[in-house]
Formats: structure tokens, C-alpha cells, sequence
């Protein structure tokens, strides 16, 4: 085949993964549009995995799997490749945010993942790479994940979603105002769905704020919980129920105490309006 990349196994992981992926595809016959139609991405991303230029997130792992017949084999492989641009911690994580029935998040800064335009998402990772934090390539695969992530939310059924934002995620500006303002349509549209609740927990709440660092709690279709939170250097998922319910409490009690949704669109069309 022309232009076909040889790949090195013994490279990195990511190349031993992109190595086995293609050999499975080879072995059915697939072309690497085929794949993509039988996984949910497009042949565009098959490649890109085949040859090492993106990483397999969980998601897409479990996607080839099931596709291929090959159990949990690629899924286990995937968590083999090392993933610079991601916390340790955070593919985990998004897997199970891929199959969670209720969603509740609490952040301060900025706009969360699964709310970001891809204006948004893309002027953020921008700035990092342009520090020197990661490279173009871990930021293209960053970018890529937020758009993953956010697919993964168009399901049956939807999951309930519940944002809390620290005001300060709406008073940082990323971009330039027409960004912004595209940005916070994006939040406006998101709090019309049927499935979901927006708040913005106000700088005036002082110490009735319950939560001071950001945090996701999930719930799944079995019921059970977890809750994950990060720190500078790492992302922790939580299962044990003993200590996730604590913070479950604390989150009602942050959605007691922060602005009601129609207050907090009513403050989101203001900043539109370059009201304070």
C-alpha cells in the first residue's frame, strides 16, 4: 500500500498499540474507514492512533474492542501507553464518565471540558503549549479528548448533568470577546437542556461555600458513586463510598447555597452585555 507508515512496536507503547490495531484491522479486512464506522470515529482517527500520532483514549479502546471481538484486550493494552498531556488518573476517569447516568461538577477558573466550545477548549490548550507545559501534539490530543468527552454525552438516555461554576470561570477571559461571548452562549444553551442544571456559585458566598477546589462526582446506572479531584501533579478517582459521600453532601450544599439557574443565566447575559 502506498504511503503506509511501518510502524516500531518496540518504539513506545502507543506505537505497539497503533502496531496491534492495524494488524487486527488488516486480519478482518477492514479498510481504516470501515473501522471507523464500526467504532464511532472517523478513518482519519484510525489512522492517527495506527501510526502513534494521537493516543487511545479508554473510550475508543473499548470501542475497537467490542468492534473486534477482542474482549478487554485493547482496553488494558491502552492503559500502557503514557499519556504526558493528560493527569495520571484523568483516562481513567473519563471512562467512567462515558457510561455515567448523573454528572455533577464543581469548578473554579475555568469553563469545564464537557461545557467548552471548541474555540474555547483550543485558546486554553494554546496558552499551555505556548508556556512550554506540553507540546503541539499532547495539546491536538487534548483538544481531541474534549470533543470526545463531549460525544460520548449524546446517549440513551442522556445523563443528568449538574455544573456549579465558580464565578471565577466566568470572569477569566480566554480569547478574545467574541470567544467569550460565543462561550457563554454555549453555557446559555446548556442550561435550556432538559437534562441539565447550571449554577454559578457567586464570590459573595464567602465562607458558606462548602467546596474551595474542583471536583466531578459520578453516579452510575448500578448506582453506585465515585468522585474525582485533582491536585498539581495527579488525578484521583474515588469508589470507596465512605469517603465519596461526604462529598456528595458537601455538593448539595454548594447547589443550596449558590445562585439559581435562572439567576445565573440572568448573570452570564449580563457579562454578555459587558454589564458587571
Amino acid at each position: 500500500m502506498l504511503n503506509r507508515k511501518e510502524l516500531d512496536p518496540e518504539s513506545s507503547p502507543g506505537a505497539a498499540f497503533g502496531e496491534r490495531l492495524r494488524r487486527l484491522r488488516d486480519e478482518r479486512g477492514w479498510t481504516q474507514d470501515e473501522l471507523g464506522a464500526r467504532t464511532g470515529y472517523s478513518g482519519t482517527h484510525i489512522s492517527a492512533v495506527e501510526t502513534g500520532r494521537r493516543s487511545p483514549t479508554p473510550r475508543f479502546a473499548n470501542s475497537a474492542d467490542k468492534a473486534l471481538g477482542t474482549g478487554d484486550q485493547l482496553e488494558r493494552q491502552s492503559r500502557a501507553v503514557r499519556t504526558d498531556a493528560l493527569l495520571e488518573g484523568f483516562p481513567e476517569y473519563v471512562a467512567h464518565e462515558a457510561q455515567a447516568a448523573e454528572i455533577r461538577l464543581y469548578e473554579v477558573g475555568v469553563i469545564p471540558g464537557l461545557l467548552q466550545t471548541a474555540e474555547y477548549a483550543a485558546a486554553l490548550t494554546a496558552g499551555t503549549v505556548k508556556r512550554g507545559a506540553i507540546t503541539p501534539a499532547q495539546g491536538d490530543e487534548r483538544i481531541a479528548l474534549v470533543a470526545e468527552r463531549q460525544a460520548s454525552l449524546n446517549r440513551t438516555p442522556f445523563p443528568l448533568i449538574s455544573a456549579v461554576l465558580d464565578e471565577s470561570c466566568l470572569r477569566r477571559p480566554i480569547g478574545d470577546s467574541a470567544l467569550m461571548d460565543a462561550q457563554f452562549a454555549r453555557l446559555v444553551e446548556f442550561a435550556e437542556l432538559p437534562n441539565t442544571v447550571l449554577q454559578v456559585a457567586t464570590f459573595d458566598m464567602g465562607v458558606r461555600r462548602p467546596l474551595s477546589l474542583p471536583v466531578t462526582i459520578l453516579t452510575m446506572s448500578n448506582r453506585s458513586i465515585m468522585s474525582y479531584a485533582e491536585s498539581a501533579q495527579r488525578g484521583h478517582l474515588e469508589r470507596e463510598t465512605a469517603f465519596v459521600l461526604p462529598m456528595l453532601t458537601a455538593y448539595h450544599q454548594l447547589q443550596a447555597e449558590a445562585a439559581s439557574q435562572a439567576a445565573s443565566v440572568a448573570m452570564i447575559e449580563r457579562l454578555r452585555k459587558g454589564t458587571p
